[in-house]
């Protein structure tokens, strides 16, 4: 560990007992400022609350009070710990009156220019080896250190809402930021509870960049008119998402969600990966905000209620009997395949070597999304969605070519549900939205794990805790190799050649994965 004033070596355990020891002086009284506040006092420190406006650091504490009635009502805090953690909470009308704190967390307004104005009254008051966090969920904390005397001592220290509940906390260090210091922030989280992950201060820092794709492939699938929001929020809920995309960024707010989303695109030189939608641009122009303002993608006025997507009920007929059936790849999609054809009664071959997962049914094929159209495949096929989870009656999008006969587009849904899966149509795009979406999201994650962003163990851990994930981007790889689907690399390829544009390259990263596992496969 490092002695911020000096630059001279302190033991590592001295290092870290101060920081755990110390008074945290939280600026910014807001929902994020209040949250922190508790985090902290609820660990044992003693918390200085202070907010620029006047009187709104005692209100908070008020309400903070009112929240720790609430959780010892609810049995989850006892009476004594509940009244002990708010006396550790003191509202301060002057940042002089926590001069001697050993930790500042700042949770002010996203504006660069007041953070760094903020920063600058801060270094004239506190010791030169009290450490000075940002909770910054955009801005770069390189940019904020620019004019510091001590920059060292600068690091990231993002929490998510509501902090109390939210376990992750990204630590985010920036050039010139001391790795002692990172690493004694990272281990006062996990002291307060918290699962923390290393990030390097670059656009969007983990949560934010590689969750982009999960909202932009269903943005441009609505743009393309490739279905219904209902339709789409289904096939990822399936996926196992608590929340479709439309439904979580009538959640967010439009004007909330397209704002990080430009904040992204402008700070990374608009690379087309990240850029806006104008699906979204309109819903924020004609404030349809979502909950917000009562209409998104969706009513939220009281009492309205949210279609859900349904399935044609002629697809819910048994296919039509006598038909040679095979079961086309290998893994464990093909199993399953294989497993509910023998449930049904359904007489099939094994073509383990046939280069493609699915099922062919006399002429006609039903495969699994390989990035390409079924259009592109040929006449007689349809194309069915990424299966990430194995229950029953999940729904899951498919297509037919757009020369597929009349017959073949009534079959091939009705062998979905066979199958198990509750058929959903979709316009014959490439990738379809599972397979897309997920692709997008790993292809991220290998891109921020290339360029040092974050660690694999980092990427998996900040999407499940930070975004409620149902899995990490790289337990994800690890279950599309498994399913026997086709390689991301090659299926993004696929999209790259259908869009031509930059948005759908494959990182460097994820290459050398798919490089590595067919060298090992062989």
């Amino acid at each position: 560990m490092s002695s911020i004033e000096s630059g001279q070596h302190d033991s590592a355990a001295a290092a870290e007992a101060s920081l755990r020891d110390a008074r945290v002086l939280v600026l910014g009284a807001g929902i994020m400022g209040a949250g922190i506040a508790q985090v902290a006092a609820q660990a044992g420190h003693r918390v200085a609350l202070y907010d620029a406006r006047d009187g709104a650091a005692s209100q908070a504490h008020a309400q903070l009070g009112a929240t720790f009635e609430a959780l010892v009502a609810k049995g989850r805090l006892a009476a004594d710990k509940a009244q002990a953690a708010l006396a550790r909470i003191q509202p301060v009308q002057r940042l002089e009156d926590a001069a001697d704190c050993g930790l500042v967390i700042e949770a002010i307004i996203e504006r660069l220019d007041i953070k760094r104005e903020v920063l600058a009254q801060l270094e004239a008051l506190v010791d030169a080896r009290c450490v000075l966090a940002s909770n910054t969920s955009s801005l770069s904390i390189t940019a904020l250190a620019r004019d510091m005397k001590h920059p060292e001592r600068l690091v990231g220290m993002h929490f998510f809402n509501p902090v109390p509940l939210m376990k992750l906390v990204e630590v985010v260090s920036g050039l010139r930021t001391d790795a002692a210091v990172a690493a004694r922030v990272f281990d006062l989280a996990q002291a307060w509870g918290k699962t923390a992950v290393h990030a390097r201060s670059t656009p969007g820092f983990i949560v934010n960049r590689i969750a982009r794709p999960y909202y932009a492939e269903t943005l441009a699938l609505l743009q393309e008119q490739a279905a219904t929001p209902q339709v789409l929020d289904a096939c990822l809920r399936a996926a196992g998402f608590r929340m479709g995309p439309c439904e979580l960024m009538d959640l967010i707010g439009h004007d909330t969600n397209f704002a990080v989303t430009q904040a992204v695109y402008e700070a990374n030189f608009f690379d087309k990966r990240y850029q806006p939608s104008l699906v979204q641009r309109e819903l924020v122009d004609g404030g349809m905000l979502g909950r917000k303002s009562g209409r998104g993608f969706y009513e939220h006025a009281a009492g309205a209620t949210t279609p859900q997507a349904q399935a044609h009920a002629a697809d819910l007929l048994a296919p039509a009997p006598g038909a040679r059936v095979v079961v086309a790849g290998s893994g464990a999609l093909a199993e399953r395949i294989a497993r509910a054809l023998h449930a049904a009664g359904v007489e099939h071959g094994l073509d383990p070597q046939a280069g493609w997962c699915g099922l062919r049914v006399d002429q006609a094929s039903l495969r699994l999304s390989d990035g390409r159209a079924a259009t592109e495949l040929g006449a007689e096929v349809a194309v069915f969605d990424l299966p990430l989870r194995d229950e029953p009656g999940l729904a899951l999008a498919w297509a037919p070519s757009a020369d597929a006969s009349a017959s073949w587009c009534e079959q091939a849904p009705r062998w979905l549900h066979l199958l198990g899966w509750l058929p959903l149509r979709l316009r014959d795009l490439p990738g379809l939205a599972v397979a897309r979406t997920v692709a997008m999201l790993i292809n991220e994650a290998c891109d921020a794990v290339h360029q040092g962003v974050c660690s694999e163990q980092g990427a998996d851990a900040a999407m499940k805790l930070g975004v409620n994930y149902p899995a990490g981007p790289f337990e994800w790889l690890a279950r599309w190799r498994a399913l026997g689907a086709p390689e991301i690399s090659g299926l993004l390829d696929a999209l790259d050649r259908h869009y031509r544009g930059e948005r759908y390259r494959v990182s460097p990263g994820l290459r050398e994965r798919a490089l590595h596992a067919s060298r090992a496969a062989h």
